[in-house]
């Protein structure tokens, strides 16, 4: 009877609905807006209320937002709360349709003449350019742009023909070379890079405000528009209302008509020259002004000349490795399906959990994710790997598929047709860690754990006969970093001695000897220690090795007795976390961490991760970026013909005219190991050959 009742649905339940105020209505602008002004929903809010919409509501100047912690930002905005009883009247954003500007056209010669005479008298001057793509490699320019105040701009545009616009670029050298002009901009290492194309160099101290703001706050977006509107309270205009949305039937700038370029073009000198005199007082605030002069900046001179000078590729060796990729392909396929007694999609997810879990029954208790599908992604399918082959033919499989596609087969259709080399983009403001990422391609995930992966590597190659690769690598810089931070002194000892860091860790968890230590205590010691840089608990290091929690959570225990220095550097930078609000690299990086006192243990934990993990990566992604700095000033004063070409993780990679090789090691090694004066002893390890694998 209760089980009856229980499933007896009542209908006599009175409701007092009125049914007329669920009918979907048109959204209340008067209670949206703020919402989404207060959620900073610019898309959403463009969307919704049309192009005219923007998050900032205060005019330059007025109000000061405070951060999370709630210290006074600087940020000029000021929020309308639709929780207060008494919400803050909204005023409306500044655009260049009410707000004064004098932007000029700068046509003719004399024009020309008049406006670089005025740009030498300037200590310092606000500079952008116009061009048709972004691919700074393969753009052509379509207009320089100039502020030298705010509220002010030039534009200078350049013609389709090339001479003729050579001519109108050279008249700018003297500017654009002037060492004591100092040169600000928005992502100045593309500007850099279109004008290294018309033989100019750009000189001088530069302010890049998207990598001010990114040392002010890494964790956010660092794009000229947003950073105008939540700083000066300005929206400036949308490039889709003049090239339109990206797709085939966007323009480039060439085709838009130069009165309607010069106000986008100044505009964005003018935000440009605003946003630096807002973030300059702010960097020296937070202690981060040396970042920008030292490290943050002078690297962009040095990433525009990797970028420029790309690296060679050997494309016959990828065709050749893609035929014998795509042969090893079709043999793990054909396996799984004879294993699996069916054919069948292999790159169906749907398909492959169906015969592997239904069919084959590998698992029980298989997870579906929630559309109902089992899961079947690589940590699910590695868990699995021990208890059949037809799992590891399909690790197999993917890895070399992805392989094939991701790098092999990517990697020819990448070549500049200009240059007959790839030239990757490195990217400055996106890892918060201060770690360099690159794109097309992404060096940083070309893989190296396994042999075939390796491989790819072996395409990179020098310039020619006369040309070697020289790869130049810190040897564990990130544990020789925490051993510097933490003062651990077993850790400096080993170190200070040369004695193998995995070795010696192992021996002292252990509790024997040195000489004592086999293959397996060095790997479980190599785990943990790179385990502890990533926060890894005792479940995560049992699950990378394979071994019961209990023992994981001993060799862990056992390894805070033998290095009690790492185990008080965890709990001194964690403090000073939740005190700060964040965590600082040997040069002062800062890495803030809004989450650190968070409620929710999951996200506070990811946090406190960050805290332990930022000072340490932090600081090696600082290491490098001086090193390379030194090393590119000491080729240009020496005139070294050999270049720097790729950045990857601790290493770097340089085609070297083979008479300079001795004198470029004896650079390398010296920059690389003295970029930052420590007590632990830097190695750098450097190899060479004739193509990037046999270098490294």
């Amino acid at each position: 009877l209760i089980s009856k009742k229980l499933a007896t649905i009542q209908l006599d339940v009175p409701v007092e609905l009125d049914e007329e105020s669920l009918e979907l209505c048109d959204p209340s602008k008067d209670l949206l807006e703020p919402l989404f002004t207060e959620l900073e929903f610019r898309t959403l809010g463009r969307r919704v209320f049309g192009d005219e919409f923007s998050v900032t509501t205060a005019k330059f100047g007025e109000g000061t937002q405070t951060d999370l912690f709630g210290n006074q930002s600087g940020e000029t905005i000021q929020y309308t709360n639709t929780l207060e009883e008494e919400p803050v009247e909204k005023l409306p954003a500044r655009t260049i349709e009410n707000t004064e500007h004098n932007y000029v056209l700068v046509e003719t010669a004399e024009q020309r003449a008049d406006l670089i005479k005025l740009l030498l008298s300037q200590g310092s001057v606000s500079f952008d350019t116009e061009t048709t793509g972004t691919d700074a490699n393969m753009a052509d320019l379509v207009g320089l742009s100039f502020s030298i105040k705010p509220g002010s701009g030039y534009y200078i545009p350049v013609s389709a023909n090339r001479e003729e616009a050579q001519a109108i670029v050279d008249e700018f050298r003297v500017v654009l070379e002037n060492e004591k002009i100092k040169k600000i901009g928005q992502n100045t290492k593309y500007d850099i890079l279109v004008l290294k194309w018309y033989d100019v160099q750009v000189k001088g101290k530069l302010f890049d405000t998207m990598l001010a703001h990114y040392l002010i706050d890494p964790d956010t977006r660092h794009g000229m528009d947003v950073l105008s509107e939540n700083y000066l309270g300005y929206s400036p205009i949308s490039i889709t209302k003049l090239i339109g949305a990206k797709g085939k039937n966007q323009l480039t700038m060439r085709d838009v008509p130069v009165i309607d370029v010069v106000d986008y073009a100044a505009e964005d000198a003018d935000v440009t020259l605003q946003l630096a005199q807002v973030f300059e007082p702010k960097l020296k605030e937070l202690n981060a002004a040396k970042l920008a002069d030292e490290i943050e900046n002078p690297l962009v001179y040095v990433l525009a000349d990797i970028e420029k000078e790309g690296v060679r590729i050997d494309i016959e060796t990828l065709i050749a490795y893609s035929k014998e990729l795509e042969t090893d392909i079709i043999k793990f396929e054909q396996n799984v399906y004879d294993k699996a007694g069916i054919k069948f999609n292999l790159a169906s997810p749907k398909q492959l959990g169906e015969v592997l879990f239904d069919k084959l029954q590998l698992d029980p208790r298989a997870k579906k994710t929630k559309t109902g599908q089992y899961q079947t992604g690589e940590d699910v399918l590695m868990a699995l790997a021990s208890k059949s082959d037809i799992v590891k033919d399909i690790l197999d499989f993917r890895q070399l598929q992805k392989l094939k596609s991701t790098y092999v087969d990517a990697l020819p259709l990448m070549v500049n047709p200009k240059t007959g080399r790839v030239h990757t983009s490195y990217n400055q403001a996106v890892a918060a860690t201060g770690r360099l990422s690159s794109n097309n391609p992404n060096l940083q995930n070309i893989p190296i754990r396994t042999e075939r992966g390796r491989e790819v590597r072996k395409a990179f190659i020098a310039r020619d006969e006369n040309h070697i690769l020289l790869s130049a690598d810190y040897s564990q810089i990130e544990l020789r970093i925490i051993a510097e931070i933490s003062k651990e002194e077993n850790m400096l000892d080993a170190f200070s001695k040369n004695i193998d860091i995995h070795t010696a860790t192992a021996a002292k968890v252990y509790g024997i000897a040195i000489e004592d230590v086999d293959g397996t205590q060095r790997r479980n010691a190599k785990a943990v220690n790179f385990g502890i840089i990533y926060g890894q608990s005792a479940f995560g290091l049992s699950q990378n090795l394979g071994i019961p929690r209990k023992e994981a959570a001993d060799i862990i225990e056992q390894y805070f007795a033998q290095y009690p220095g790492i185990k008080r550097y965890m709990s001194d930078t964690m403090n000073f976390a939740r005190e700060n609000g964040f965590v600082e690299t040997i040069m002062g990086r800062r890495r803030y961490l809004r989450d650190i006192n968070s409620a929710n243990q999951t996200v506070r934990g990811f946090a406190e991760r960050n805290a332990i993990n930022a000072p340490i990566q932090g600081s090696a992604a600082d290491m490098i970026k001086i090193a390379m700095i030194n090393i590119h000033k000491e080729m240009k004063a020496q005139s070294l013909q050999s270049t720097m070409t790729m950045q990857v993780h601790d290493e770097l990679v340089f085609d070297v005219l083979k008479s300079e090789k001795e004198i470029m090691k004896s650079i390398i090694q010296d920059k690389m190991a003295n970029a930052i004066k420590l007590t632990v002893p830097i190695v750098v390890e450097i190899g060479e050959g004739e193509n990037w694998l046999a270098a490294h």
